[in-house]
């Protein structure tokens, strides 16, 4: 029986456990990556860890999240960032180089690597017929510390692209197919690989597209064949040595196979407030449009906004519309000076932005209170552009080029126009100048660390019987914004006392005051939700923020992978109803006691709930691996570490 992508990938890097679905395995890493608003908490761990040197063949360091510098602190993290990748040899994207995935897309990613990254979207790289994987600061600093990550192993399901493409369809518009079969929810531990003979003519940035997006699936990675195209786009990059064939035996075999035809799809588009909420570009109905936003580490590559330029080429921006453009890498941005296309964007009233995550994460570019928001971006969840009350639709560039164009949704076929080709070029501007490598001459490398940079705070071990509250109880779908919001609180990322005074800022504003008290008075807090809790970004603090205030547990109908294996490293117990009926039977702010929960977990068994305040009980799942035991009744990862 043959092997696909996946299974060949990580049978080269297995060094623990078997390759059986929903087992627990661990893989040696090849390359991390992180950016500057988890990867400050990253490098702080890493620090504790006394490891003098980083041990993976490459760790890079970028600056694309937190570029707005109001106030000293996100321009203190940047100096940290580079002073601690020059002592523990990691190389330094500088700000204004450009979003991490593009950018690593570009200049590091090779066919058949492992790569883990302290951001959710990390599966980017998947295009080039690599495991790239989304996961917290703490996983990838112990990657970096010579450890293996550990995950379940996944099961394979396989999405035949078949036909090609019609004129202003685009790979945008194939990820939001897939994300109206899928939806955001229950696919956990699985994995997406790409094939059909439709993909020949799908670019590696137009694939980069559709790996970025799988994450709003919940799925481990996305991945495609590294084959011609791969080639080609390595070439490209000056950089064809790093190319090698990686593809699936014809005999594979597969959990599932869906399959895709290109040509029956039209333009799509994500309403508000969910990646999976799908509708046609066409059933918008002339919806007003405020503001379009082309950029992102989704749709921000050469042939993205060349698209758009040769579209707008001659016509200015409507009146209503403030048209933003933030290129995905400097590289882009240079090409696309070259050719001439970013003078036809600014002339067609584009607000250029820098090469940085930007108006995506809502530190920047919000839109008018009730804006209607078309965005080329990954995410859409309430208040994450920075306007609580904004309408964000995800779109291709094609929309977004159509709605600049008339001021209101448009699908793009309707503008009577031939749509542009445009073919990958053969040979692009490369200029590494803005990329620092270690310098290993250099002897006793001070670390700079502003006031705002704090320790990494660790958890106590976990108590016999945790008792407390139900501080807060809330529905499906909850994401990490929900919990820590972006935007312009993430510049206190390394400020772990300051940043936990915002925990569930957009969803109950007492929740940090209520939470401290009863901490203070030596109880726990229990988080209670519904489905799908942890959606969307990777970032740690959702777990390292809710730790400080005194969570102890989260009671659950289910949980998102990477938020999970956070939760574990900094000793918040994941707990989940076996019965989903007694979600409903809780109210916030019920007494809540889990008691023999050490007993319990060492002896692999359901754990007991005893509401106190309605008389009650209830069993939970608590399913732990023989490590993730050890890391929860330690209190955390870094306790484990400091006692190995």
């Amino acid at each position: 029986m043959g092997k696909n992508i996946i299974e060949k990938i990580l049978a080269g890097h297995l060094v623990f456990g078997n390759l059986a679905p929903g087992a627990e395995i661990g893989i040696r890493i090849d390359q991390t990556l992180t950016q500057d608003a988890t990867g400050t908490m990253a490098y702080l761990q890493f620090e504790a860890m006394n490891v003098p040197k980083v041990k993976t063949e490459l760790s890079v360091s970028y600056i694309d999240h937190n570029t707005i510098q109001i106030g000293f602190e996100n321009a203190d993290d940047h100096r940290y960032l580079q002073s601690v990748a020059q002592k523990f040899g990691v190389v330094f994207s500088r700000a204004g180089n450009g979003i991490c995935h593009q950018v690593h897309l570009e200049r590091f990613g090779k066919p058949g690597k492992t790569l883990i990254g302290s951001d959710s979207h990390t599966p980017t790289c998947g295009a080039l017929g690599m495991i790239a994987i989304g996961a917290g600061g703490m996983d990838v600093a112990l990657a970096m510390a010579g450890e293996p990550f550990y995950l379940t192993c996944p099961s394979v399901i396989k999405i035949n692209l078949n036909g090609n493409l019609k004129p202003w369809v685009s790979a945008k518009d194939v990820i939001l197919k897939v994300l109206e079969i899928f939806t955001t929810k229950g696919n956990v531990g699985t994995i997406f690989e790409y094939g059909g003979e439709g993909i020949a003519s799908i670019s590696v940035p137009e694939r980069a597209t559709i790996t970025n997006m799988g994450a709003e699936c919940g799925v481990t990675t996305s991945v495609f064949p590294s084959d011609n195209v791969t080639r080609l786009f390595l070439r490209s990059q000056q950089r064809e040595i790093d190319f090698i064939e990686v593809k699936a035996d014809d005999d594979a075999v597969y959990s599932k196979i869906v399959n895709i035809d290109l040509s029956q799809l039209e333009s799509l588009a994500a309403k508000p407030h969910s990646p999976d909420n799908i509708g046609t570009v066409r059933s918008m109905k002339s919806i007003p449009v405020n503001q379009v936003c082309l950029g992102s580490c989704t749709n921000s590559s050469y042939k993205d906004l060349v698209t758009v330029a040769k579209i707008l080429k001659g016509k200015v921006a409507h009146p209503d519309i403030s048209f933003i453009l933030a290129p995905g890498s400097r590289q882009v941005l240079d090409n696309l000076a070259r050719d001439g296309y970013l003078a036809d964007l600014i002339a067609s009233g584009a607000r250029l932005m820098e090469n940085a995550c930007g108006f995506c994460i809502g530190n920047s570019q919000s839109p008018k209170s009730g804006a209607v928001s078309l965005r080329t971006s990954n995410r859409n969840f309430p208040g994450r552009s920075g306007t609580m009350d904004a309408d964000v639709y995800l779109v291709s560039p094609e929309t977004a080029a159509a709605a600049v164009i008339t001021g209101r949704f448009t699908d793009p076929r309707d503008l009577k126009m031939e749509y542009p080709q445009i073919p990958m070029p053969q040979k692009l501007i490369i200029d590494d100048n803005m990329i620092i490598r270690p310098d290993y001459t250099q002897r006793n490398i001070e670390i700079h660390r502003g006031p705002n940079i704090g320790a990494p705070p660790v958890n106590v071990a976990l108590p016999d019987t945790i008792s407390g509250q139900a501080t807060i109880k809330v529905g499906d779908k909850i994401t990490t914004d929900h919990i820590i919001p972006a935007g312009a609180r993430m510049k206190y990322r390394s400020n772990i006392p300051k940043y936990s005074e915002f925990v569930f800022e957009n969803v109950d504003a007492s929740f940090a005051r209520r939470a401290m008290t009863l901490k203070d008075a030596g109880r726990h807090n229990i988080i209670v939700a519904g489905l799908s809790y942890g959606q969307g970004s990777s970032r740690e603090h959702a777990a390292i923020c809710p730790m400080y205030l005194g969570v102890r547990a989260v009671l659950v109908k289910s949980l998102e992978r990477i938020h999970a294996a956070n939760l574990i490293n900094f000793g918040i117990l994941p707990l989940t109803f076996l019965n989903e009926h007694d979600y409903d039977a809780i109210d916030q702010g019920d007494d809540l006691e889990i008691a023999g929960a050490r007993t319990a977990i060492l002896e692999g068994k359901n754990l007991m709930v005893k509401n106190k305040t309605k008389g009650t009980s209830f069993p939970v799942g608590c399913a732990l691996s023989s490590r993730q035991k050890q890391i929860i009744l330690a209190g955390g990862a870094l306790n484990v570490r400091s006692h190995t």
